[in-house]
């Protein structure tokens, strides 16, 4: 996906096993943040950071969405003990970070894995053209991301589609 693309609407389930839709948030600009796992410490510390600062991104009209490859119990888990004040998606299947193109090969202790590249994207609201992708953070640095997203929001990122 580039910046403009029209973003395909998907639905998985929230912490709670509720499903959640991109589209059910049509009218409002999303931040859709991939990360490996829930409750590691770089997991923790790009979520909390999004925690932190939650409240200028729900001024702004901003929605934020985390999904991992974690099941519900375990993204219920994680919101509960940081007490995330967004929703978790879970997607165990790896579906959507498929379609994405988010499962990549890594090294850990100079071994090959596969796993969850760290991703950050920013879309639209739908302004009748679609849900439309504006910004893509790839090889997210957890320290600061949240920040570094509001920035380009405040930059006037969002009001584009």
């Amino acid at each position: 996906m580039q910046a403009g693309d029209v973003v395909a609407d998907f639905t998985l389930l929230n912490q709670d096993g509720v499903s959640v839709s991109l589209s059910d948030y049509a009218a409002k600009p999303v931040v859709l943040f991939f990360y490996p796992r829930a409750d590691t410490p770089g997991c923790t510390l790009e979520s909390c950071g999004f925690r932190d600062i939650f409240a200028k991104f729900k001024k702004a009209g901003m929605v934020v969405l985390g999904i991992s490859r974690d099941t519900v119990a375990k993204q219920k888990r994680f919101k509960e003990k940081y007490e995330l004040p967004y929703d978790l998606l879970a997607d165990p299947e790896m579906a959507l970070i498929k379609r994405y193109g988010l499962l990549k090969e890594k090294k850990m202790y100079g071994k090959p894995v596969t796993g969850v590249e760290r991703t950050t994207y920013l879309i639209s609201a739908d302004t009748g053209k679609g849900q439309r992708l504006l910004h893509v953070f790839a090889k997210v640095t957890p320290a600061g991301h949240a920040e570094e997203v509001f920035d380009l929001l405040k930059a006037g990122v969002a009001g584009k589609g």
